[in-house]
């Protein structure tokens, strides 16, 4: 029996934050929430929920600390790292795959953690790990 149980979201930084989100709220997703969280630089984030679905699109802004393929590119250097961050498997614990997918030969990114996020914060119960080809992956349970 497997743990995942979906996909939950694809993440973006966003060379222009606020023309990422009109584009992606012309193609039909609704914003579902939207906050910042200082200790990894990020100034504006957002949920896009594609209607009707579990799924989404994480948007971040440009200067967005957050888990990436790839190193990020140097003062004046060209991108390293593509606008594709990571992405997310929706799972009923976020610890348990965690440790499944390290059994399996991936690589710590960020331990299982929780998160509050935004005002009224979000609790959100996740980890990431790197995979075998070095893609971030994240495990978030469920809200």
């Amino acid at each position: 029996m497997s743990n995942i149980t979906g996909m939950h979201h694809i993440a973006i930084q966003a060379k222009d934050y606020k023309a990422t989100i009109q584009f992606y709220e012309a193609l039909g997703l609704t914003q579902f929430h939207s906050w910042s969280l200082p200790e990894f630089n990020i100034e504006y984030a957002a949920l896009l929920q594609i209607p009707g679905t579990g799924s989404f699109i994480e948007i971040f802004d440009k200067n967005a600390n957050v888990a990436t393929q790839g190193r990020r590119a140097a003062v004046g250097e060209l991108p390293v790292s593509g606008a594709l961050l990571h992405f997310c498997f929706t799972v009923k614990n976020a610890t348990v795959a965690y440790n499944e997918a390290i059994a399996a030969g991936a690589v710590s990114c960020i331990p299982p953690s929780v998160l509050f996020l935004g005002e009224p914060p979000l609790t959100v119960h996740n980890s990431l790990v790197y995979g075998l080809d070095g893609e971030v992956i994240e495990f978030i349970e469920a809200f």
